[in-house]
Parts: structure tokens; sequence; C-alpha cells
């Protein structure tokens, strides 16, 4: 079984066990718990793409090596600027929480989210960028939703 279909599972279980408790809530209250829960997952995407890490706990793929850089050079963090709050939005309401990239970088982010090919330059060089998941459910995330909609519960 692979990654993919355990995380899918687990969401799943994780709606279904969900989805009764949180009918017993309020419109205000679900849409209130919603924008926390996407709020912490906001976080924790974050975090995870600053220490460079997929879902499942591995590390993203190296860049390639530049032959043109200077000795010594200092690169830049990948995705340095993609993980701030001012590109990576998280929205709640009623029905939903909603963590996604802002449109101006979403071509970017779905180009290493799913490994695709895209331009490097303006003069058409193309290149296959390896797979970096950056954003998933890994089982701390989805650990961590339960605790929201526990504590969110026992406190209303």
């Amino acid at each position: 079984m692979d990654y993919q279909t355990v995380i899918s599972d687990d969401l799943q279980y994780l709606h279904r066990w969900a989805d009764g408790l949180l009918k017993k809530l309020s419109p205000g209250q679900r849409s209130q718990l919603a924008r926390e829960i996407a709020r912490n997952l906001q976080k924790s995407q974050g975090s995870r793409i600053a220490a460079q890490k997929n879902p499942d706990g591995s590390a993203f793929a190296a860049r390639k090596h530049q032959l043109r850089g200077k000795k010594g050079q200092i690169r830049r963090q990948m995705f340095r600027r993609l993980r701030t709050a001012r590109y990576l939005k998280a929205k709640g309401d009623i029905q939903s929480a909603t963590l996604s990239f802002v449109s101006s970088v979403q071509r970017i982010a779905s180009v290493h989210q799913f490994g695709l090919r895209d331009h490097v330059n303006q003069y058409g060089l193309e290149v296959n960028y390896p797979q970096r998941e950056l954003l998933g459910f890994s089982a701390q995330d989805i650990q961590k939703v339960e605790e929201l909609v526990i504590n969110y519960l026992h406190c209303s």
C-alpha cells in the first residue's frame, strides 16, 4: 500500500469521525473551527516546507548542481517565500478548511508538487522538475486536526 492510499484512507476516516460531531455545532462555530484548523495547517505546512520534507517524512529532492555557480556562493533555501502567509493562504468556512497558494505562485507550486516540466528562463529552456510535495497531510497533521476538534467540542 503506498503513502497516498494510506493518507486517503486516514482522511476518509477523519471525515467520517468528525462529521457527526460537527453537525452538533452551529454554523458560526463550524466556521470558527475551520479557520482554526486552516491556520494550524498553514503553520505546520510552512514549517515542513522550511525543513524541506515531504509529508511522508522523506527529504525533498535536492537541487541540481549548477555548473556556472561561484564557489562558496550561498544559495537561498528553496521555497523561502512560498511558505509565507502572503503566498500560502488559509481559509475556513462552514463547509471546509482550505489551504492554497495565491494565483501568482500556483504554477510554480504545482510544478514542484507534481514534478512537471517547466520553463527555467526567458529563452525557452525547459527542465523536468522532481516531485516535491509542498502541501499534503502527514500523520501528525491528522492527529492535530483530531485534537483541535476534540478540544473545540470540549470547550464549547
